[in-house]
């Protein structure tokens, strides 16, 4: 069986080997040491375009001069920190672009209320440091440990999850660019090209604060929402048929109505206004981000392809908005109601099916 195939989700590198390969091969630019591509190339495989006549897709679909300001950002001495609400790709662009630039995504810590310190430096295989007492070998680098050694970019996901004590670890080596490991009495240097991509989530300010120190530390980018109903389209429509493939659903892509039927109500329960400007409307407790209406219709494709007859039916849209918009179960309900009532039922006919399919669903 094909290797891919085997895996649930492939990292970027993989996934996108075949197009990283043209690109290095069409690259005459000056690369910045350390990276495989130069910048111009890694712009291009981020927002698409063609190289030797070999179509480049588009990984990242939105503000051009964001991705420009990013990649420039890895080229000083400064960290990157993408900020952004849920569903606004920071995750996804932080990890296309160290496979881009470094052909390795996988040195990642993810932020949680668990994350200490030692996930940041190093620990110790406490067998190996009882028998032999404090060696090179028992030493447990960190992702970010790894990244200075090779001169790579190690990626911190969710960074104000993380106890504001165990953030300012990171104060020290992105100022230094060292690590001190007083058991050996020795630091350990970055190797060039090493750097820091943090993701931060604006729902999660005031969980723990990042001191000013730290921030100072970063170049600091915001991911907005997708500007325009088009672009989140286009956005989820590309993602749906990703997804769907990786995971060989059963079903039919979604019919571009679908998408945008979708789009449109998550784009009115979020700005908290219909897209005439017209009414004004409640949102509900949860996120309703671009990242929920791909997950929304992938689950609907799979609800099709498993139970029904491979075309998404109004019925397996309405069970996905009825999960993904109904989290705190009485008030979330009667905020759906609100909007079926008052929005989505004098829509006219082209709504009405998936109206009385919400609506029985939310009853």
């Amino acid at each position: 069986m094909d290797q891919k195939q085997d895996v649930v989700r492939l990292p970027a590198e993989r996934l996108y080997l075949e197009e990283l390969e043209v690109l290095k091969q069409g690259d005459q630019e000056t690369k910045p040491a350390g990276w495989q591509l130069s910048p111009k190339a890694v712009l291009t495989f981020l927002t698409g375009g063609k190289v030797k006549g070999v179509p480049i897709t588009p990984k990242y679909i939105g503000n051009k001069r964001l991705v420009e300001m990013a990649i420039a950002t890895l080229l000083t001495d400064r960290a990157l920190m993408l900020i952004g609400e849920p569903g606004t790709a920071k995750s996804w662009l932080s990890e296309n672009l160290t496979a881009a630039i470094h052909g390795d995504s996988g040195k990642v810590i993810q932020g949680t209320a668990g994350t200490s310190e030692e996930h940041i430096r190093y620990s110790w295989n406490y067998a190996l440091l009882l028998a032999q007492g404090p060696s090179d070998q028992a030493i447990i680098k960190s992702p970010i440990f790894r990244a200075m050694e090779t001169g790579g970019i190690a990626r911190f996901e969710e960074i104000s999850r993380c106890a504001s004590e165990v953030q300012d670890a990171l104060i020290s080596i992105l100022s230094e660019k060292t690590i001190s490991i007083p058991e050996l009495g020795r630091e350990v240097s970055a190797s060039r090209g090493f750097s820091v991509i943090a993701t931060a989530n604006t729902r999660d300010r005031g969980v723990n604060e990042m001191s000013a120190a730290l921030k100072r530390r970063f170049n600091i980018i915001v991911l907005p929402a997708p500007s325009n109903i088009e672009t989140e389209v286009e956005i989820v429509r590309k993602r749906v048929g990703e997804i769907s493939t990786s995971y060989e659903l059963k079903a039919s892509l979604p019919e571009e109505e679908a998408v945008r039927k979708v789009v449109t109500i998550f784009r009115e329960l979020r700005s908290g206004v219909t897209l005439d400007g017209k009414e004004k409307v409640k949102g509900p407790s949860g996120v309703i981000s671009t990242a929920e209406a791909i997950s929304l219709l992938t689950g609907s494709m799979a609800l099709a392809g498993s139970f029904g007859n491979g075309r998404i039916s109004e019925e397996d849209i309405a069970a996905g908005l009825q999960g993904a918009i109904v989290k705190d179960e009485e008030k979330d309900r009667l905020v759906w109601k609100e909007y079926l009532e008052n929005v989505m039922k004098k829509r006219g006919s082209t709504w009405r099916n998936l109206y009385y399919a919400c609506s029985e669903m939310n009853n």
